[in-house]
Formats: C-alpha cells, sequence, structure tokens
C-alpha cells in the first residue's frame, strides 16, 4: 500500500533539519503552516512531529511552539539504534561515499538453529545476503542478513548492492515500521579480519535485530558487524514514571 502522508512529512523536515535549514534552538513553523504547506490536517503533521520528537530532534515548549533539539555529530559518523535507516541514507546523511560489494547472496531454508536466533518459523524461505559496507573507501561494516522471500519477492544482488530497503518501499510498497535491536562488542572472526579494514581495533560492535512491516510480519533479520572507531550510536530516551 502507498505510504501514509504522514511519513513523507516526517522525512521533509527530518531532511530540513539535518541539512542545517534548522539548527538547534531554533522553532519550527506552527502545525497550521505546516497543514497548509504540505495539504494537509494538523493531525497528520502532530503525528510527524511526534515522531520526530521521539528520535530526539525535537522538543516541544508549552505556549512557544516545537524547539529543535537535534546537534549534529562532529567527530564520528553517527549510525542510529533509536531509528530504521538504511546504510546509503545514513551515509548520505553524513555526507560520505557509500559503496556496498555482495559477497553472498542465495536462497536458503529456515532450520531450527536459524529459527532460533533469528526468529523465523521452521521452514520459512529466506534470502541469505552478505555485504560488505564502505564509507569514504573504507571497509567498515559487515553485514549478514536474512529476508523473507514471501514478503521480499524479486530480490536480487544487483538490488542488495543498490539498497534493499528502497526496493521494498518504493517497488513493493512496504511500509516498515519497527525493528528491535541488541548491541554487543565483540572479537573480530577471521572473516571480519578479511573483510573489514580494522587497522588495530580488536573488537567490533555487533548490531543483531528484527525488523517488522505494518502487517506485524518479521520480514528481515540482520546482523551488522561495524568497525569501532568510525560509529558513533545514538538513541533517545523517554523516562517513564511509575
Amino acid at each position: 500500500m502507498p505510504k501514509a502522508k504522514y511519513e513523507s512529512i516526517y522525512l521533509q523536515i527530518r531532511k530540513d533539519i539535518t541539512s542545517g535549514k534548522y539548527e538547534f534552538g531554533d522553532y519550527l513553523p506552527s502545525e497550521n503552516e505546516y497543514a497548509e504547506r504540505f495539504a494537509c490536517t494538523r493531525n497528520t503533521v502532530r503525528r510527524a512531529l511526534s515522531i520526530l520528537t521521539g528520535e530526539g530532534y525535537l522538543q516541544p515548549r508549552h505556549g512557544r511552539g516545537v524547539q529543535v533539539i537535534y546537534q549534529k555529530e562532529q567527530e564520528k559518523n553517527l549510525f542510529t539504534v533509536g531509528g530504521i535507516e538504511s546504510f546509503a541514507e545514513t551515509v548520505r546523511r553524513n555526507h560520505r561515499k557509500a559503496e556496498t560489494k555482495v559477497l553472498a547472496f542465495r536462497e536458503i531454508e529456515a532450520d531450527d538453529v536459524i529459527s532460533h536466533r533469528t526468529g523465523f518459523e521452521v521452514g520459512a524461505r529466506l534470502y541469505y545476503i552478505e555485504r560488505l559496507r564502505l564509507m569514504d573507501g573504507i571497509a567498515v561494516i559487515r553485514d549478514t542478513n536474512m529476508y523473507l522471500m514471501s514478503e521480499a519477492p524479486g530480490l536480487t544482488p544487483e538490488i542488495a548492492a543498490r539498497s534493499i530497503y528502497r526496493y521494498l518501499e518504493d517497488e513493493l510498497h512496504m511500509t516498515i515500521t519497527t525493528s528491535r535491536r541488541r548491541v554487543t562488542a565483540e572479537k573480530p572472526t577471521p572473516e571480519d579480519l578479511a573483510c573489514m579494514d580494522l587497522s588495530e581495533y580488536p573488537f567490533v560492535l555487533v548490531v543483531s535485530g528484527q525488523v517488522f512491516n505494518s502487517n506485524g510480519v518479521l520480514f528481515e533479520y540482520t546482523q551488522s558487524r561495524h568497525r569501532p572507531d568510525l560509529v558513533c550510536f545514538t538513541e533517545t530516551a523517554v523516562r517513564q514514571k511509575l
């Protein structure tokens, strides 16, 4: 199904913030101004702003409006844990050059081991993909992805080398909604040492996670192994009073 209106508004306002159009401490236009600009209701604008608030870009100020609290990371390339963002989107946001090399691409069937590790049902047909991610020519991430074939039909190595999320959203009209992730520090494997530019670093940051679409279907499992010095993970937390 087509993307909801609030998603395109969210993406545009986020772009305005990360590009520097609105800087730290600035107040955004009013909901009425945005509603007129995007030809939508105030509720639609409010939903987009709510997502940006939850991701740490904005802070509502009672009686004053919505203030930008996002500050661009200056010293590291910023990979977000709280949001769902492709490698190409992250690199583009950080004004870097991205390259992806597909190391493996095949169809597999989930056995007991894969099912326990990923959450896919035993017998599920999956695309198994390994990719090496380069940022400005430096190999910084080694990805292992599994995609549920019934939810991502037609994947090819060529698509995997460009952007799988762009294919899922623009070609298959999938709405990607939720991710659960776990971050650990681990010793590099022989594959890490062979593929990645790890320099003298004795460990890699490993992000493992499941991703769900708007139908509540687990369609992706990913394990990303990161060179640590070029990565800074951030997440915005909201205190819940009991």
